[in-house]
């Protein structure tokens, strides 16, 4: 963890996966946003990358259980101190998950996004906690289930990016003037539906997740990835 001035940066840095979600590197994440969310000195929090990807999503070879993934994302829906996602590359399947539970994203004009999962044969169940929530009805029918990438204009019109990442500046700016209790208070009003999203559905969408990732379908699709090849139902 990084402080300067009140925002502690954490880094996903794992670029030789992409910064994949392993069940590693949540654990990880989820530790470093415990030590954040404990620390009067740290106002607020940015969450960012090295390397070309932001995340490629689930480490197909080494994956968390969908309910640490669960606890992730909900660790930073409740955590007491804003957080902000800086993308400067590529986001893949659940770590749009992770943009998703951020209060505030930024992206770099060159940054692309696609929701993949149905290409490997599952869904992206449990990412809905915090996506559908916030994106365009229409825009998520069209990603969820064709897979395309999108870049940050679309990005922004669909309510995945709060702003392009010359904003970032001000929006610390504005992060470092708020009082611990104004931007704890102040996000629990707009986090409240999210978290909402979480007790009604979590339970089912793990075990959808669970059984999907299991399937003979989901099998094929994650050895057709790995041995970078289509694979049998593609046209």
């Amino acid at each position: 963890m990084k402080l300067d001035r009140g925002i502690a940066t954490l880094t996903l840095d794992s670029p030789e996966t992409r910064n994949a979600l392993s069940a590693a590197l949540v654990a990880e994440l989820a530790a470093a946003l415990a030590e954040c969310g404990q620390d009067p000195a740290v106002r607020a929090v940015v969450l960012t990358h090295t390397g070309s990807t932001f995340s490629a999503g689930a480490d197909l070879k080494a994956p968390p259980s969908p309910y640490a993934f669960v606890d992730l994302l909900r660790q930073i829906v409740e955590l007491p101190k804003p957080v902000v996602g800086v993308v400067d590359g590529h986001v893949r399947a659940g770590g749009l998950g992770l943009l998703g539970a951020c209060d505030i994203v930024v992206a770099s004009e060159g940054s692309d996004f696609a929701l993949t999962e149905a290409r490997i044969g599952v869904a992206p169940a449990v990412v809905s906690l915090t996506l559908l929530p916030k994106l365009a009805p229409r825009a998520a029918a069209r990603y969820y289930v064709t897979g395309e990438r999108f870049g940050t204009a679309e990005a922004l019109a669909m309510g995945l990016v709060t702003a392009p990442a010359e904003a970032l500046d001000s929006i610390l700016d504005g992060l470092r003037r708020g009082s611990p209790q104004g931007l704890a208070e102040s996000k629990r009003l707009v986090t409240a539906r999210v978290l909402e999203t979480f007790e009604r559905d979590a339970e089912d969408l793990v075990q959808r997740s669970a059984s999907l990732f299991a399937s003979a379908e989901a099998r094929e699709g994650m050895t057709a990835f790995l041995e970078r090849r289509d694979p049998e139902w593609r046209l």
